[in-house]
Formats: C-alpha cells, sequence, structure tokens
C-alpha cells in the first residue's frame, strides 16, 4: 500500500475541522484520510503550526517551502514522491494513488433514528 504524506499550512488544530465554521474541504480531507487510514494505508499529516520539524526534515518539502513559501502548502506526498502541491487532493486523485475506490472515500454512515412515541 502506498505512504501518503500531508504536509498542511498552520491549523488550529490536527485536522482543522474545528470552531464556529468549518471549512467543508477541510472536513472533505479529514474524512477521506480517515477513510485511507481505516482501509490499512499509511497515511500521515502534519501541520504547520504543530510539527513544524517534519517541514525540515524531509529535503523535498523544505526545498518547495524555500521556492515557494507558504504558496507550496499544502503540499502531498505519495511514498516520497511529490504528487499536489498548493491544494488537496480530490478524492478521485487520493483513490488512484492508494487503490482505494474513490466511492469508499466519502462513505457517510447512516444514522439511527430514534423512534420516541
Amino acid at each position: 500500500m502506498a505512504k501518503i504524506e500531508v504536509f498542511d499550512p498552520a491549523l488550529c488544530c490536527p485536522t482543522g475541522v474545528c470552531g464556529p465554521s468549518v471549512d467543508p474541504e477541510l472536513t472533505r480531507v479529514a474524512t477521506a484520510l480517515f477513510l485511507l487510514e481505516k482501509k490499512g494505508v499509511d497515511v500521515n499529516r502534519y501541520n504547520l503550526a504543530t510539527e513544524p520539524d517534519a517541514f525540515i526534515i524531509n529535503e523535498k518539502v523544505e526545498v518547495l517551502l524555500t521556492e515557494r513559501e507558504t504558496e507550496a502548502l499544502p503540499l502531498t506526498l505519495v511514498d516520497g514522491e511529490v504528487k499536489k502541491i498548493g491544494g488537496y487532493p480530490t478524492n478521485e486523485e487520493f483513490a488512484e494513488w492508494s487503490g482505494v475506490p474513490a466511492g469508499e472515500l466519502n462513505k457517510k454512515d447512516e444514522k439511527t433514528k430514534l423512534n420516541l412515541l
């Protein structure tokens, strides 16, 4: 299985999915990465605000940050190769790189309805 690494810009929390107005794009990415992990894909996500060392240790990431500054973020590596710069991958791209069908990356569990009457 592929190893997917996402280098996020500075976010308020590990996923950026918090606060009163949640960015739907961050919710989609967090969901897709969570489901990829559940399927056994090696996923690592790094937040510039809390894990700056990860951005320096990886030579490819450090070079891109030096050249493009924060415009390079978010940045995605797959098996150590740069796949996406300056935007989050689509679910179709995650599917292509991981081998997990795209339809399985936006699953929504059906909620149980309670009949209170």
